[in-house]
């Protein structure tokens, strides 16, 4: 009986250990990108090829910018504190101006995927200002942090406009561009005087949640020991990453905005962080759209609900 306590014992041990270090290797992915050319391409792909993705992960490349068809932008550097080169866009409306929209896009993408949402703004009279996030698009480096230390690009594109003059200053993020503006309002206690957000998760382990679940796999223990790992990794506490937890902090009106086909961020997320903020506040739903650029999917509706929430 004992022996058999012991293979059990070990059993599970190993099969821990194993589980450890299969989503250590999955969190290393989620969170870090390569850069272009680092990564060999096959065409071919064996059985080995697709159970080395499904147990360590997939290796992927920083996506390149597309160059805006519209020549009419300035290029604008930061340098975060680490030394990190973000890339910027700058662009002016071609009406009288009536504010500034500073604008961060999700994780994986770059700020040429918002180029939609920043015409419309520019068409209702604002400015705009989008940034590529660290270890994105033309930004150096190559660890994302899911929104964590992101918060900073949002504090140093903020701080420009602000150092410009601008008055008006509205911050848009989409997903993850979301949750570090939300973050970025709480630690560096920044003051826009509208916020638009655009399906931020409620936490860190929900945002691994909704990954896993797109794999078609069990979302826990693996999101809390991605989480883990990936915090772990890259020196910060993942778990503290909490976007419902910061919007607290948000004291001017919000826009929230939600696809309620969305196969990652759940409603209990939404209306979580709804019930949190304090602020002047309204929840969209975008009955077709999904996890994706609501602007384009229904783009006559989020004209209409950004253009009243801008105005009134």
């Amino acid at each position: 009986m004992k022996s058999l306590i012991k293979i059990l014992l070990r059993t599970l041990l190993i099969l821990f250990i194993l589980v450890n270090i299969i989503t250590a290797f999955h969190a290393y992915k989620f969170t870090h990108f390569y850069n272009a050319g680092d990564v060999p391409l096959k065409i071919e792909r064996n059985g080995w090829d697709k159970t080395a993705d499904i147990l360590f992960g997939i290796n992927v490349e920083k996506k390149a910018d597309e160059a805006p068809a519209d020549s009419a932008f300035k290029t604008i550097y930061f340098t975060t504190k680490d030394n990190i080169k973000l890339g910027a866009w700058y662009f002016k409306t071609s009406i009288a101006p009536k504010g500034t929209v500073v604008m961060f896009h999700g994780h994986g993408s770059t700020k040429s995927a918002i180029l939609l949402e920043s015409e419309e703004f520019r068409k209702m009279g604002y400015n705009t200002l989008l940034t590529d996030f660290r270890a994105h698009g033309n930004s150096g480096g190559n660890t994302t942090t899911i929104g964590y230390f992101e918060s900073e690009d949002v504090a140093l594109a903020y701080d420009y406009i602000k150092n410009g003059g601008e008055k008006n200053i509205v911050l848009w993020g989409i997903s993850m561009g979301a949750a570090a503006v939300s973050k970025a309002i709480s630690d560096y206690s920044l003051q826009p005087n509208k916020v638009i957000l655009e399906m931020p998760f409620g936490s860190i382990v929900q945002a691994a949640e909704g990954r896993i679940k797109m794999m078609q796999l069990p979302p826990e223990p693996l999101a809390t020991l991605i989480t883990f790992w990936g915090g772990t990794e890259h020196g910060f506490w993942a778990f503290g990453m909490k976007p419902a937890e910061f919007v607290k902090k948000i004291n001017c009106p919000v826009l929230l905005q939600w696809g309620s086909r969305d196969p990652r961020v759940t409603r209990a997320e939404t209306d979580l962080i709804y019930t949190n903020i304090s602020a002047p506040k309204k929840l969209v739903v975008y009955e077709s759209a999904g996890h994706e650029s609501l602007c384009k999917k229904e783009n006559e509706k989020w004209v209409s609900e950004v253009k009243n929430f801008l105005t009134n």
